[in-house]
């Protein structure tokens, strides 16, 4: 693993490998970054990445990344709005039918 971190301290290039299929059996776009995990309100900015490929295909490639590293205020403010919209899926009713 090659990292690399900025002044700040926040800011960290590192590599990366990318896995995206468009395939009948999967639809993805995988980024997994070498050594370093992500959190809440992270931002993750990958080089050069394909940015499409052909149905029936599936490509996985190295590449770099740089992990900008979320403020203390943003992790929180991004759990609160993961939470929200989780809670959207709730609203959803249901509602008996009478068996007619």
């Amino acid at each position: 693993m090659s990292a690399f971190r900025d002044q700040d301290g926040r800011t960290i290039e590192v590599d990366c490998t990318i896995d995206l299929e468009q395939t009948t059996e999967s639809l993805h776009a995988y980024v997994e970054l070498d050594g370093i995990e992500a959190g809440p309100g992270d931002e993750v900015l990958v080089h050069y990445a394909p940015t499409s490929i052909a149905f029936g295909e599936s490509l996985v490639c190295r590449r770099r990344a740089t992990l900008r590293r979320a403020t203390w205020k943003d992790r929180v403010l991004a759990r609160i709005r993961g939470y929200l919209e989780l809670f959207e899926l709730f609203e959803v009713g249901f509602s008996a039918r009478s068996a007619s």
